[in-house]
């Protein structure tokens, strides 16, 4: 009666695990019950059309880029050259400023020298722009030069008045890109009120501005007021924190909801491309931060 069986023994044995088992298992069904869940994001609200600039980006492949901004709700990748363009619409996304025409930011339209190395770079890639399903064709003023605003107007209206069949014919918008001529030492187009006298000598839908609100909070400020009174020549707007160029959030001077919401309230059906220059050390968490604070 003191000894117990092999087979009794195994019973027991058996019987000990199973229960220490199932309590192990209950514990830790416990232990995750305990655990806080990951917060559910809401879907982006639409009022906003994301866009964001590769450039600013640029340690990541294009392809992979294109997936991170699918995840974060972003519609495009912007200011990319014509052989990026199928990696992106490839991906369900769009292009929404292309560029690869032109001769750089200094050197634009305000030079008539220049005007027709301009007019044959855009009269090739107009074209190409159409057939990707693009839309929107970056192109600058170039230095001042010594020239006053009015001859200004005149040598740029000149130009893009060359051009300017080419694009209506392939429903392109020509947009000259608003900079400050601070960073971007002697640039033209350095003022709302300069590029919207151009839009209406051109007078053209298919030639548009570029309204960098970085760019022209150093420039002039007043950024609502211009956004209402002028959004309708706009057909791009980006972002972008002052001072630095860095996130555009609690770091920097300008409220962005408030800019979202007044370009929002003009009836604005543009991007919104953000170009500011990550400084945190999570390229990708400051460009979702900064995603979700336009989206007003």
């Amino acid at each position: 009666m003191n000894h117990i069986s092999r087979r009794a023994a195994l019973k027991t044995a058996l019987a000990g695990s199973v229960a220490l088992a199932v309590s192990g298992l209950q514990a830790a069904v416990s232990q995750k019950k305990k655990q806080p869940k990951e917060p559910v994001k809401a879907p982006l609200k639409g009022n906003i059309r994301h866009s964001v600039s590769k450039w600013c980006f640029g340690d990541y492949p294009l392809d992979e880029f294109c997936d991170i901004c699918k995840s974060i709700g972003i519609e495009s990748v912007e200011l990319l050259d014509p052989k990026d363009w199928k990696t992106v619409t490839d991906q369900g996304l769009t292009v929404a400023m292309a560029q690869g025409a032109g001769l750089g930011i200094d050197r634009g339209f305000n030079d008539p020298a220049l005007h027709d190395a301009l007019v044959e770079s855009y009269e090739k890639v107009i074209p190409l722009v159409a057939e990707a399903g693009l839309t929107n064709l970056i192109c600058f003023s170039g230095r001042r030069n010594g020239v006053s605003d009015l001859q200004g107007w005149e040598n740029c209206a000149k130009g893009l008045k060359r051009i300017i069949p080419v694009a209506e014919k392939h429903h392109v918008v020509l947009t000259m890109e608003l900079l400050n001529s601070v960073g971007h030492g002697d640039y033209l187009c350095d003022h709302t009120v300069w590029g919207v006298e151009l839009c209406r000598r051109v007078g053209s839908p298919n030639f548009k501005l570029l309204y960098d609100i970085y760019h022209m909070q150093i420039m002039e400020g007043n950024i609502i007021e211009h956004i209402r009174k002028y959004y309708t020549y706009f057909s791009h707007v980006h972002t972008g924190g002052n001072p630095g160029r860095a996130e555009i959030d609690e770091t920097q001077e300008l409220y962005y909801p408030a800019i979202m919401q007044a370009l929002a309230e003009t009836g604005y059906k543009g991007f919104v491309g953000q170009e500011f220059v990550p400084k945190q050390p999570d390229k990708i968490a400051s460009l979702e931060k900064c995603i979700r604070i336009c989206d007003i």
